[in-house]
């Protein structure tokens, strides 16, 4: 009932905003094009405004490409909407002032209109560069433990590619380009690989590009909520353990004297009967004098991880809010949305994903992949020697 209700809410919400963006836009159209009627554009534009929803509904597998289409055109809606949302109430401000100073008005909606689509051109221009051109940012961290070696441990992570319709293969092309030129110790996914439904993972055969991710000691992938809200865990955990990603879901492996933590997202608490393991719990049994690299989606629970002995916790989740100012919300929201953070001895890191959910569109975010040097305890400088462990990965 509680989820029946939030989703009447949700579309009753919705509808108002989509008829107050629609409004507008029929009253430009009315300047600009006179015979329009608004039999022919209420029905176009209320299909438009809802097409993600509608995209989202199971289709017969002869009407997909119909649903992929309107999935698509939905996602750019989306962030034209929040665009509209922002600009428009601003729009009918200067208009009340410009009323309220005897101002003549009588081209205000042409010009108004040209200066917001304007706007949003540039905005979906730019916001389309932050999302596809990726930067790759750079941590040393300090730990005091060892692993028996002078060289530091290097770790590529991403988190949040959001694979489907929209981010595809030749995004994850260019993802494992770079994190393999990184030539990483290990590779860590933290969360959100997929963006809800596995069916386009499969079809396209994203698979095999994952499968090209190369690390000495392994490549590493946790559960992110878009995974439990498709509802395909089983089959996508056995898709990776078949191109040798292991997904950790409440487990730990130790791998070359480190030990790699997985958590079940936080969704599990909600969407599975037995939830998730504590921190502690999950650490129970552990020689915590070994470097401890922890994943957890969502990025909570620092103290907790700080007390248990974590000294590594990577997380992703928030996407920096993708499209200002959402930024502003997620940084209320969480004790870190998006960056580092050095919690008594554990360092935290919350990066703001590769992909994109809904629209491919980035403001105030960067599509970014983390690299990390994790200097331990004995540590010279880099590549003083080569690495030369052959060091199996071990479940726990």
């Amino acid at each position: 009932m509680r989820m029946l209700a939030s989703g009447i809410i949700m579309l009753l919400v919705l509808g108002l905003v989509n008829f107050y963006i629609g409004w507008h836009l029929w009253v430009l159209f009315q300047e600009w094009l006179p015979g329009i009627h608004a039999a022919a554009y209420w029905p176009v534009f209320l299909v438009i405004a809802f097409s993600y929803i509608i995209g989202r509904v199971p289709l017969p597998k002869a009407l997909k490409p119909v649903g992929r289409l309107f999935k698509v055109v939905g996602s750019y809606y989306l962030a034209c909407m929040e665009f509209a949302v922002i600009l428009l109430p601003l729009t009918d401000l200067v208009y009340g002032v410009l009323a309220l100073t005897g101002v003549g008005l009588s081209a205000f909606v042409t010009e108004a209109g040209a200066t917001v689509l304007a706007l949003l051109a540039v905005f979906l221009l730019w916001g389309s560069r932050n999302a596809w051109s990726t930067v790759v940012r750079s941590h040393r961290l300090k730990v005091d433990k060892s692993i028996g070696t002078s060289v530091p441990l290097t770790v590529a992570v991403a988190s949040d590619l959001h694979l489907g319709n929209i981010v595809g293969n030749r995004h994850l092309r260019r993802m494992v380009s770079e994190i393999n030129a990184m030539n990483p110790d290990i590779v860590l996914l933290a969360g959100d690989v997929l963006d809800d439904s596995i069916e386009p993972f499969i079809r396209n055969g994203m698979d095999q590009q994952l499968k090209q991710l190369k690390a000495r000691y392994g490549v590493y992938a946790v559960l992110g909520n878009h995974e439990y809200y498709g509802g395909s865990i089983a089959q996508y955990t056995e898709v990776m353990k078949n191109i040798g990603i292991k997904v950790l879901q409440d487990e730990v492996v130790e791998t070359s004297g480190v030990y790699v933590v997985g958590r079940k997202d936080k969704t599990a608490e909600a969407m599975e009967a037995g939830g998730r393991l504590s921190v502690e719990a999950l650490l129970d049994g552990l020689d915590r004098t070994k470097p401890i690299i922890m994943m957890d989606h969502q990025p909570t629970g620092f103290e907790l991880a700080a007390r248990a002995g974590v000294d590594v916790l990577l997380s992703g989740h928030t996407h920096r809010g993708q499209i200002a100012p959402n930024h502003w919300i997620t940084r209320r929201l969480f004790e870190l949305d998006w960056g580092y953070l050095l919690k008594d001895k554990l360092h935290v890191i919350v990066s703001s994903g590769y992909g994109t959910w809904g629209p491919p569109i980035r403001l105030a975010s960067r599509s970014e992949l983390i690299k990390l040097e994790v200097v331990l305890e004995g540590s010279m400088s880099y590549n003083e020697e080569p690495v030369t462990s052959t060091a199996k990965a071990v479940l726990i």
